[in-house]
């Protein structure tokens, strides 16, 4: 299969801080989703001063190139794929020229190529639960509103969201009967524990619940081990994930993700 990769086809400005790019084009042709709503995939971005561009091979590049040529990846959500159009959706969070694949996103123009990697995951809702909570930051909205698109009509839903503030706030599709609760940081020193107290204060439902919780690290966390030790849900009921962490780059996250995920484990036995 040849390197497969995206052609922008076109772009929109969703809210303050983040940008919707669709891509399409021949690089996608045996592209095919995997039926989870968290399904992800890879970017390759060449550095700035690289004497190459998409499409190309990580591999050979890699080998041909100096470490400090070598394209920087990143992880992404698939918004949606419309197989009839041939056009996967990828949602980004921009802050100005903070990263990398975000000035990116801000700055594409139809006909820019970017290369991509064939869809992982593992999270798909749960059509025979009660009741359905999401609950995440900026980086888990895609996941969260692909989701709650295949709800099953008239099944009870709450997600519980944070953002920088109202302007960021999107509107959510869901055939289900939805709750939706915004939480704004604001400045606010108290961010940290604002998706901790939403769902705390939340009236917890009889019945089954399915849980999708993914986000900053830290956050995901707190909430984790209040739905497992407090609520009483079993780990089977729970898909919980630190997309990043507060305070570190995308490639130290990475470095030490394995531990952490181990130590939160640990958190409740």
């Amino acid at each position: 299969m040849a390197t497969p990769h995206g052609t922008v086809v076109r772009t929109e400005r969703l809210s303050d801080h983040m940008v919707r790019v669709v891509l399409g084009g021949e690089g996608l042709r045996g592209w095919a989703p995997n039926g989870f709503t968290d399904a992800y995939l890879v970017l390759w971005f060449p550095p700035a001063d690289a004497p190459y561009a998409a499409p190309f091979d990580v591999e050979s590049v890699k080998a041909g190139h100096p470490p400090e040529r070598w394209p920087i990846h990143r992880h992404y959500t698939v918004r949606r794929w419309d197989a009839a159009a041939g056009e996967l959706t990828i949602d980004f969070v921009v802050h100005g020229d903070e990263g990398v694949a975000g000035p990116w996103a801000a700055s594409a123009q139809p006909g820019d190529r970017v290369v991509v990697s064939l869809p992982g995951g593992a999270y798909r809702p749960d059509p025979d639960a009660d009741f359905h909570l999401l609950v995440g930051d900026e980086s888990a909205l895609p996941a969260i509103a692909a989701s709650l698109e295949v709800l099953p009509a008239g099944r009870r839903a709450t997600a519980v969201l944070v953002c920088d503030g109202p302007a960021d706030e999107v509107p959510l599709d869901c055939p289900g009967d939805l709750e939706v609760i915004w939480c704004h940081r604001v400045g606010s020193a108290a961010a940290a524990d604002l998706l901790l107290d939403a769902v705390r204060a939340l009236e917890w439902p009889a019945g089954r619940v399915d849980a999708f919780v993914h986000g900053e690290a830290g956050e995901v966390r707190g909430v984790r081990r209040h739905l497992l030790a407090d609520r009483g849900l079993d780990r089977a009921q729970l898909s919980a994930s630190g997309y990043w962490r507060r305070t570190m780059t995308d490639e130290a996250w990475r470095a030490v993700k394995r531990d952490w995920n181990a130590d939160v484990e640990r958190d409740v036995r």
